[in-house]
């Protein structure tokens, strides 16, 4: 599958930071992109263009990012989705949950353009296998 054939969905609050990884995404990456403002209706835009990977804030009005995660990994059907949070939470802490929720990747922000797309073509490399593992390896303390 190539770039233009990845469709990219944001799900943040904040339309400035939309709309540079928006520019980011397609310039760098070659992706396609979509946008939600807010978890609920990346819930929504989550069902109308299926992405194939999705870059979730954390703090959001309503639906939060972690429950916008959770609800994507307890779906059978979406569960594979590659999830990368980015976000101002830079707390050890902000990070575990993050990827107890489901996180593939957790950045902080601000993050560079390429270091995002290289994250995103990261996520998208995991398999079934890979994010079990890294489950598995937070659960015993070795958290990556």
């Amino acid at each position: 599958m190539t770039s233009e054939q990845v469709t990219i969905l944001i799900v943040d609050d904040d339309p400035r930071i939309v709309e540079v990884l928006r520019e980011g995404l397609e310039v760098l990456g070659g992706f396609r992109v979509a946008s939600a403002a807010d978890g609920e209706q990346g819930l929504e835009r989550f069902e109308e263009v299926r992405p194939h990977a999705v870059i979730i804030d954390v703090r959001m009005p309503g639906i939060d990012g972690y429950q916008l995660a959770r609800a994507i990994r307890g779906d059978p059907a979406t569960a594979q989705t590659p999830l990368v949070f980015l976000t101002a939470m830079a707390q050890d802490r902000d990070r575990y949950i993050g990827l107890a929720s489901g996180a593939d990747i957790y950045l902080i922000k601000p993050v560079a353009p390429s270091e995002l797309v290289e994250a995103i073509r990261g996520a998208l490399a995991l398999d079934a296998d890979g994010r079990l593992r890294r489950m598995r390896d937070m659960a015993q303390g070795d958290s990556a």
